[in-house]
This record gives C-alpha cells, sequence and structure tokens, in this order.
C-alpha cells in the first residue's frame, strides 16, 4: 500500500547522521533546511520528538545566538496549540533542540495534496489559531513568521511551531540586524516589510489571515514571479491584497485582517469571535467544527485512495496548485546578510537568503524559515538499531559566553 500522503514522511539516517542525541534516539530524517537536520526522534521512555539539530559549517556566534533564543521562547510559551519544549542543548558543539512530535502535515502541504478547506473549517481553523496567538501575546512575544508551513495538522488538531524569529513586543532591540528584515514575504505585513521595529500584535494578526486565504483558496495576498515585485505590491499601500475565490462569507474578516494600516486590523480575540460568529451562522457550535476540522485533516481520516480528490465547494482546488512541500517541523535556518541582490526569478515562498535593506532604498527581506522536503518512505517498524556509541556533548568557551549573555538580556527584559 502506498504511504498515507498526509502522514508525516520520513527518510532512512545516513551514515553520517548520529543515532542518540541528549537521550533521544534518532530514527529518520523528517526535514532540513538551510541551517541543519530534523529528525525524528524518541526518549528513553518512548516519547516521540522532532529533533533539530544545527549543521557544523553554520555554528558561529549569530547561529547560536538566534538558536538559543528560539529555546528561549519555546521555554516561555505554552499551550494546546504550541509544539511542546522538550529539551535542548544550545552550548553543546552541535546545537540541538527537541519538540513534540506532530504527526500530521504542515497546512500548505495540505492543500496541495487535498484542496482547499470549506468557509466553516476555515473559521474553525481560524478561532483555534487567534485563540492560539493571543496566548502567545500575553506572554509578551510575537510569532513575526506564521505561515502555511508553520500550522501542523495533527491527529488533535493544528499546532504551531517554528518561534525562531519571535521577539518581545517592548523589546528596544532584537537579535536583528539594523536595516534588516526578517520573515516569510508571502505572509508578511506591510510594516514588517518596510522595516517598522518594534513588531506587535497586528503583525500576527496580518499574517494569519493569509493563512486563511491560503487554507480557503490555495494563494497568498500577494504574488509575483520574484521577489522584488512581491515586495512591491506588499508595500504599495493602493494594491488590494488578492480574494479572488474568497467564499463571500469569509471576505470582510479576511479583508479585515489583511488591512495595511496595523489600527484597522481586529485583535486576536474579535477575530475568534467573528469566526465564532461564521461557525454559528452555519448552525455548528464551535468544538462541532473543531471536531469536524480535525477529522478532515487528521491523518487517519485519509487513506490514500485511487483517482482524483472529490470536489465540494471551496474545499477542491480550482487551480494548479504549487508543488508539494513535504515538510513538517522545519529547522530555523538564518543564512548570512546580504544585499538585496535576489535573482530575478526567485521564488517569493521558498528563496532563502537574509536580504539587508539599504537607506532610502526599497525593502527587502528574507525567508527565515522553511526547508527542503523529505521523500516519500515511511519509517519501518519494528527497526535495526544501529550500534553506534553517542558522540559526546562538548562546550566551547564561545557558546557558554552566548548562552549567558542571552540570559541576562532575557531577565532585563521579563515582566516576571
Amino acid at each position: 500500500m502506498p504511504p498515507n500522503e498526509d502522514r508525516v514522511q520520513t527518510t532512512p539516517l545516513s551514515p553520517e547522521d548520529p543515532t542518540e542525541l541528549g537521550g533521544f534516539e534518532l530514527l529518520g530524517r523528517i526535514g532540513h533546511g538551510g541551517m541543519g537536520q530534523v529528525y525524528l526522534g524518541e526518549s528513553q521512555g518512548g516519547e516521540p520528538a522532532a529533533v533539530k539539530i544545527i549543521k557544523p559549517s553554520v555554528v558561529d556566534f549569530e547561529a547560536r545566538v538566534r538558536f538559543a533564543q528560539e529555546i528561549e521562547v519555546l521555554k516561555t510559551i505554552w499551550g494546546p496549540r504550541i509544539a511542546a519544549f522538550l529539551d535542548a542543548d544550545p552550548e553543546a558543539e552541535r546545537p540541538w533542540l527537541a519538540t513534540e512530535y506532530v504527526d500530521g502535515p504542515d497546512l500548505r502541504r495540505y492543500v496541495t495534496v487535498n484542496g482547499f478547506l470549506s468557509s466553516v473549517l476555515v473559521a474553525s481553523l481560524g478561532a483555534t489559531l487567534a485563540e492560539a496567538l493571543a496566548g502567545v501575546h500575553k506572554q509578551g512575544l510575537v510569532h513575526r513568521d506564521l505561515k502555511p508551513a508553520n500550522v501542523l495538522l495533527g491527529p488533535n488538531g493544528p499546532k504551531i511551531i517554528d518561534f525562531g524569529l519571535a521577539v518581545f513586543t517592548e523589546a528596544s532591540t532584537t537579535l536583528t540586524a539594523p536595516n534588516t528584515v526578517m520573515g516569510t514575504p508571502t505572509c508578511m505585513p506591510p510594516e514588517q516589510a518596510n522595516g517598522v521595529k518594534p513588531l506587535t500584535a497586528p503583525v500576527d494578526v496580518y499574517a494569519l489571515g493569509a493563512v486563511l486565504l491560503y487554507a480557503a483558496t490555495g494563494h497568498y495576498p500577494y504574488h509575483a514571479e520574484n521577489i522584488h515585485v512581491l515586495f512591491h505590491l506588499i508595500t504599495d499601500k493602493s494594491k488590494d491584497p488578492d480574494l479572488s475565490d474568497v467564499p463571500e462569507e469569509l471576505v470582510p474578516l479576511l479583508t479585515s485582517m489583511l488591512a495595511y494600516e496595523p489600527a484597522a486590523r481586529p485583535t486576536l480575540p474579535e477575530v475568534v469571535q467573528q469566526c465564532r460568529t461564521l461557525i454559528e451562522a452555519q448552525g455548528l457550535t464551535v468544538a462541532q467544527a473543531r471536531r469536524r476540522l480535525t477529522a478532515r485533516t487528521a491523518p487517519a481520516a485519509h487513506p490514500p485512495a485511487p483517482g482524483p480528490l472529490p470536489q465540494t465547494a471551496h474545499e477542491a482546488p480550482t487551480r494548479a496548485l504549487p508543488p508539494t512541500e513535504a515538510v513538517t517541523e522545519p529547522v530555523t535556518p538564518t543564512p548570512p546578510t546580504i544585499a538585496f541582490t535576489a535573482p530575478h526569478d526567485a521564488d517569493p515562498e521558498s528563496y532563502t537568503p537574509t536580504l539587508k535593506t539599504e537607506p532610502d532604498t526599497e525593502p527587502g527581506a528574507h525567508v527565515a524559515h522553511g526547508t527542503e522536503p523529505a521523500l516519500p518512505a515511511p519509517l519501518p517498524r519494528p527497526r535495526t538499531r544501529r550500534p553506534a556509541a553517542p558522540a559526546p556533548v562538548r562546550h566551547s568557551a564561545q557558546a557558554r559566553k552566548v548562552a549567558q549573555q542571552l540570559r541576562e538580556s532575557y531577565a532585563q527584559r521579563a515582566a516576571f
């Protein structure tokens, strides 16, 4: 039987891969990106985990600081819709991070394989994610890089991952260099594309609107052949977002969430309430809609079957969708900052270099997260354990210095 396309796909470990790290046995690869590799791991007690390891070639001062920041953020936030922090060691020779393993596709892959969600399921997804993001904001944080690939559709419902770009909303300084814009262009709000700092809660409202638009239609607010044109569209106040193919009942909500001015966007609690209203107008309770969403998107709900997908209103593609991107728990790559010289044909959704804006020039950005797909090859069980001894964990003096600086910085900014 062919592998279930809605499940997390794994590939076998390569000879150079470790087989154990920090007490987690590594079972297979589930994704990789510019900064490192993501593995399916298992704790000594049998708890599955997604384990990120940073490549030796990129373990420099900045990479350690950013990776340590993601770890500290994950320690700060919690909730049923956030992939939980399990363990980490940012000071190891090869820094690593273990988080909750979610056995399901990301939203982008799901839409690519299965088609669009109905309006009531989009509203349920919106209420769920808006409530989760509101909890993140209560901790004084903004995600800053919400996108379909950072929403995992597991057997217990959607979960948000990848807080590598999250920043404290009231922080006067961040780890981002001056005149540098970071994020994913396809879901980036105008103020983020313009380099406005500090970024505040409306950034995540806009990004959530872009995610819901993608769930309902398979496209983003703005699309272009290259990243230069895309940024021009995002930052041009006269250019309205593309809401073509959006179900009529979702248009008011998405229009307000994708407003150019941050102050014109609804708050996250208001998003939750508007989504509830849309759900109840369909004769359902929020709990019923949540169960329908999970039943529709959970891996077990979609056994592979030959032939085309059934087409129902707003649930099946009406145009060609982008190639499948089989990534579930992406690494947080942070490439070196470079001048704004993206290739003319760069894909706005997958282009990864950091793009640095110069004074009095058009702003640029980079896709700070995003990974290449893992080939569909389900990990066989039972497995043969490889008799390799775990490599010793070493800590450099520079790593200890970075960790101490980060702890001091967070202690000064924390409200508790």
